[in-house]
């Protein structure tokens, strides 16, 4: 059981890296095709060693902060358990995530967020749900952005957070 929770985090963290990623000038895929992609993407990397064109600036943990990880630009929550994290300070943008869980209500993690991030700038995007999920977008400076999705079951919320920022931002 561990193994299988060890896989889906790592899942899950790339899932999120690739859902914050920039979509590439022109293209529009259905939203279908990007999880189909994505999900193929994590099921791979979560099986096969990491690819030679791996970019070296490229990490992620399982059960803890990857190295490096930039705590200023996404605290850690107080009371919460890290699931996964991972850090891209090579790209540019840079890509940051975070899966973490603990025993609070989903608007609590959102709050607690929403204060971090404003406080550093970013502006919260209208609206707070995507289905029955609480969910929030932020952006700052027109092209950094933040997203964190805190599903809740049996009274644990699990929240995901995936940044994609200038450099500079997470130095």
């Amino acid at each position: 059981m561990p193994a299988r929770l060890g896989l889906f985090a790592a899942g899950t963290v790339l899932l999120a890296v690739s859902a914050c990623s920039a979509p590439s000038p022109g293209a529009a895929p259905s939203p279908e095709a990007s999880a189909s992609t994505s999900l193929a993407s994590a099921q791979a990397s979560t099986t096969a060693p990491p690819s030679p064109s791996a970019s070296p600036g490229t990490s992620a943990a399982v059960g803890a902060l990857v190295a490096g990880f930039p705590q200023k630009l996404l605290p850690v929550m107080p009371g919460a358990k890290i699931v996964a994290s991972s850090f891209d300070k090579s790209s540019s943008p840079a890509t940051v995530a975070l899966v973490g869980s603990l025993a609070a209500k989903p608007a609590a993690v959102v709050d607690f967020y929403t204060k971090a991030l404003e406080a550093q700038g970013f502006k919260a995007v209208p609206g707070n749900l995507v289905g029955s999920v609480a969910s929030k977008d932020f952006v700052r400076a027109g092209n950094e952005t933040v997203n964190i999705a805190v599903p809740e079951v049996a009274g644990v919320s699990t929240f995901t957070i995936g940044a994609n920022v200038a450099p500079e931002s997470v130095k």
